[in-house]
């Protein structure tokens, strides 16, 4: 890959991510453009390393990001464990080095009277237990309801009201015929579809 100058961001730059001058050319078949922008090939980034880099031109960078899907080829419950914001904080990681430094506090050692640690993860947390009724939910449901506002304990008049708000709130024909609304209006009516036939609102 040829070597490109580093980006230096100017303030008031109109396109964010531009090297300029760049010597690269854009990789995309019979493009002859400059290479000015970097997107994803390949290998991503692992523990051996960054992943691998391609270069693109403006229209190329554009039509790519458009295109892309970070959760291209996951399963539903795949990819509600990727969203999860606790997700990856079970695995133990190595420890680090000391250096014959003292070693650094844990998290237990800290007072929290007023649980401003553990107040952000608390609900998601409950949520993840599962219902207090027990009754079970899947992957696209924990999705639907995370599309709908709503926590894991909610009954099937909180989803019909709930849905009824959105729709209200999204519809053309409530905003003066804006449709500048409509892909969010088509999650939640495929959100309220998917909990209206789950068991846990049967």
């Amino acid at each position: 890959m040829p070597a490109s100058r580093p980006y230096r961001h100017r303030p008031g730059s109109r396109f964010h991510g531009r090297v300029e001058n760049s010597e690269s050319r854009c990789t995309h078949p019979g493009c002859e453009a400059a290479g000015e922008f970097r997107a994803p090939a390949g290998r991503g980034p692992s523990f051996d390393g960054p992943g691998d880099w391609r270069w693109l031109c403006l229209d190329h960078i554009r039509e790519f990001n458009a295109r892309y899907n970070y959760f291209a080829g996951m399963t539903p419950d795949e990819i509600a464990e990727a969203q999860r914001p606790t997700a990856g904080w079970e695995r133990e990681t190595r420890a680090f080095a000391h250096g014959g430094a003292d070693r650094p506090p844990s998290w237990s050692d800290f007072s929290d009277p007023l649980d401003a640690i553990g107040a952000r993860f608390k609900r998601r947390m409950e949520e993840e237990r599962g219902r207090k009724d027990g009754k079970p939910l899947s992957g696209k449901d924990r999705e639907s309801l995370r599309v709908l506002g709503l926590d894991t304990n909610a009954d099937r008049m909180g989803l019909r009201k709930r849905y009824s708000e959105l729709v209200r709130r999204y519809h053309p024909d409530r905003n003066g015929g804006d449709r500048s609304h409509e892909a969010a209006l088509q999650k939640v009516i495929a959100a309220y579809q998917q909990l209206k036939s789950s068991p846990a609102f049967a």
